[in-house]
Order: C-alpha cells, then structure tokens, then sequence
C-alpha cells in the first residue's frame, strides 16, 4: 500500500505544473539590444530582468534559454534580427525602439516586450497604449506632460539665462527622429530657447557632436538617451567636461561625473518587463497587457562635478532632487 502512494504521490509531482516548468522543455527568448555593437553584455538595468525572472521561477540555464544579440544599428542589425527570428524563440525582448521596431518588421506572430520606448503608438509598434493589439506590448518611456520642457527647465536652474542649449541626438533612433520634427520645434518657441541638435550615429561621432555644440556656443546639453549613449556614458561624461558644457542625463549610472539626471527608473521598467514576460510565457496574449507608462523617476544631481563647472545649485533644486552627490 505505502509503495502504490508513494508511486502515486511521485506520478502527481512529474506531472504538476511547478515540476514541469522546473525540469521540462526549457523556454527560449530572443533579446535584443541595439547600440554600438560593442557591448556584449547585460547593463545594470538590464540585470534586473533576468533578477526579477529568477524570482518568479525562470532561471537562465535551467527552464529558460536567452539568446542574446548585441548590434549596430546598421546592417548587422538587420543580420542579428535574422539570426534570432531562425533559433524560433517563443518571446523577444526589446529595449529601445530600434530593436522594437526591427523585429516587429520581422514577425507579426511572436511576442514582443520592448522596454524603454518613448511613444509605442508614434511608431506605430501598438494601435493604443490600453489596447495595444497585434503581438507587441511593453513598457514605455511617455508622461504625460513635455518631459523635454522637464528637462529643459532643471538645466535652466543650474544655469540661469541659458539660451542655447544642444540636444544630443541619434539619428538612427527612429523615436528621436520623430521627436525633433514634430515636438523639439515647439517646445522651444514655447520656453524661448534655441535648440540645437548635434548628432551621433556611433562612438566616434560623439566628439564631432560635442565639438558642434561649443562652436555654435551652446549653454548647456541634453543628452536625448538611447542604447548607444547609454553604453559610451563614461565618454559622454568626459566630453561635456572638457568643452565645459552642463549637461541633463536620462539615466542614473550618468551620475558618477554626470552633472544631473532626470528620468524614469530604468531598473524598475525592466523589472516590470520581467512579469510581462512571465506572463505571456505562462499563455496571455500581447494584446491583452496593455502598454504600462513609468512610475518612478529620479532625480539626481552631483555636487562635485556642479562645483568644476563653477555653477551654483539652488536650495529648490537640491530640496527636490532624489539624490544628492557631495
């Protein structure tokens, strides 16, 4: 008798959900990052999905095969996409548009999650935020309100009576190319300030870029943010200070010798990322998760590098600020 109940009992557990996703088919996903092409590893926002998977039972190497694709926005972006779209992931992961909008070109049948997309709708990646339809859904980057305005006016704050500020933009960002032809425009007859973007498609266009911003005298710059000036930080970091420019960052790990930051935490988009794929992974569809918006920001502001730059931060910026480095 305790042998059949101990069969039994064994039978129950090889079929139960929790043992068959634990020691069954592994799952495999596609992700794909866009940038440089140099970096072929994981940034620390993007270590917090794979975090937050192992916390909801899928773990790398175990019930879970991640194919990564690390490309160049050019023709070897088109190759890495081809690559992945042949190894039949049943889910992609895509931070940034360009890998958004890459492989939603190549599939209309499997699932997308891209994280850190400006305006999904714009690029036509979902037919609504609520109501995403097709495969693709996500995590955007849209407030409601002008977050360039946002940006703009904190960078006003550390330096009063600036009047021409550059945009530090990349071209082959299709989100970026949209938002300088139909909003930068306005936002800047609205503030009176004369925006001047300067553009780098690579690491090596990012000297070229600061150097047009001091010759056309800017005041200050924007850094726009995508995967690109996301990997080549530490250069960007060092090229406002040898041009002497203040500069706003979009993300946080701008902030070891950045001036300050502002935007959506970057490691919570990921992390809500994961549950997406957790989800869609256990059987929803894309287009029942609708398009989540952030729901943190940070504001940081680093005293050290205010101070080289002979700038005085106001109490209401600093009383503000999430973080502040001494």
């Amino acid at each position: 008798m305790k042998r059949r109940e101990f069969i039994a009992g064994t039978a129950a557990l090889l079929i139960s959900p929790c043992y068959s996703r634990a020691q069954g088919k592994r799952r495999r996903l596609g992700f794909l990052a866009v940038g440089d092409g140099g970096g072929k590893a994981l940034n620390q926002a993007e270590l917090v999905l794979l975090d937050t998977l192992r916390s909801l039972g899928w773990i790398e190497g175990k019930n879970l095969l991640i194919e990564y694709r690390f490309s160049h926005p050019s023709d070897r972006l088109a190759a890495s996409v081809a690559d992945l779209i042949a190894l039949s992931p049943e889910l992609f992961v895509a931070p940034g548009p360009q890998a958004a909008v890459a492989l939603k070109s190549a599939t209309t049948t499997v699932p997308i999650v891209f994280v850190s997309v400006a305006d999904p709708v714009k690029l036509g990646l979902v037919q609504s935020l609520p109501r995403p339809g097709g495969n693709v859904t996500g995590l955007s980057t849209m407030v409601p309100d002008d977050f360039l305005a946002k940006r703009l006016e904190i960078l006003r704050e550390l330096v009063p009576g600036a009047s021409k500020i550059a945009l530090l933009v990349n071209p082959a960002n299709p989100m970026q190319r949209l938002y300088l032809a139909e909003d930068v425009p306005r936002i800047g007859r609205e503030l009176g300030v004369a925006l001047l973007p300067v553009e780098a498609a690579t690491a090596e266009e990012l000297d070229v870029a600061f150097a047009s911003a001091a010759a056309q005298h800017a005041d200050a710059i924007i850094d726009f943010g995508d995967t690109l000036t996301y990997v080549q930080a530490p250069r960007i970091i060092a090229l406002a200070a040898k041009y002497r420019l203040p500069a706003n960052y979009l993300f946080r790990h701008y902030a070891d010798g950045g001036l300050s930051v502002y935007g959506a935490d970057a490691r919570d988009l990921f992390r809500r990322a994961a549950h997406y794929v957790d989800k869609i992974l256990k059987g929803a569809k894309p287009s029942e998760l609708p398009v989540e918006r952030p729901i943190k920001f940070e504001l940081i502001i680093n005293m050290k590098t205010a101070k080289a730059l002979g700038l005085t931060v106001s109490p209401s910026l600093l009383v503000r600020a999430d973080e502040v480095i001494e």
